[in-house]
């Protein structure tokens, strides 16, 4: 299968196996939005699969071996000095630098707190934020790589149409997307969820090439 074919659509297929129809260092940017397992045992108060805590326990979970498998594959599709932008919670914040560690040629290079303008599930104290981990391949650089210099650490952005558990902000994304890329541009997103980035290349001008586990359409 070419990838070409299933560019701008959502797919219904294993973002692994989206990865390696990709040539190597040919895509500037990824986003990455691990349904990882460890949230559901960090969160773990007895009504997993129950009330609040069933969208999140019927989703796929990813290992941690999962994980490092996808970014691994990541690590071979970007760029030299292309951009994977990650998606993690409070949890897995200080966890995602041993992830990262296990690779040479990539290191985090900053960080954005999305403020969902919305209380959440907690425990001790409710969850409002998520956090963007910007993640750089070798060479390290900025002044050639980055367009858009207004774009706080902290960004403000309410869903209000949310059409899946765990639905991303698409004008941040549209952001990291018009500073890291020009028109016509792929970019990549292997564990779709939402497809908030499909929307965000449809209203930017880039192509699209991602996929979900459990949401989409198979093609042949």
């Amino acid at each position: 299968m070419s990838y070409k074919a299933i560019m701008n659509k959502k797919n219904k297929m294993n973002g692994l196996e989206l990865l390696k129809l990709i040539d190597k260092e040919s895509i500037k940017v990824v986003f990455f939005d691990p349904q990882y397992r460890g949230v559901l045992d960090k969160l773990s108060y007895g009504n997993e699969g129950k009330s609040r805590g069933r969208e999140r326990s019927e989703l796929p979970q990813m290992t941690k071996e999962i994980i490092l498998a996808f970014i691994n594959q990541i690590e071979q599709i970007l760029k030299p000095s292309g951009y994977l932008f990650l998606w993690v919670d409070k949890f897995h914040l200080f966890e995602c630098k041993d992830w990262i560690d296990n690779f040479k040629s990539i290191e985090i290079v900053d960080m954005i707190t999305w403020d969902k303008q919305k209380i959440g599930m907690g425990y001790r104290s409710r969850r409002r934020c998520e956090y963007l981990i910007v993640i750089q391949k070798s060479p390290r650089k900025a002044k050639t790589t980055w367009n858009i210099h207004n774009i706080p650490d902290v960004w403000d952005e309410k869903i209000n149409n949310k059409i899946h558990t765990h639905s991303k902000p698409v004008e941040l994304q549209k952001q990291l997307i018009l500073a890291t890329t020009q028109e016509e541009d792929i970019v990549v997103d292997p564990a779709s969820g939402g497809y908030s980035v499909l929307k965000a290349c449809e209203e930017t001008n880039r192509k699209f090439l991602g996929c979900d586990l459990k949401f989409g359409d198979l093609y042949e």
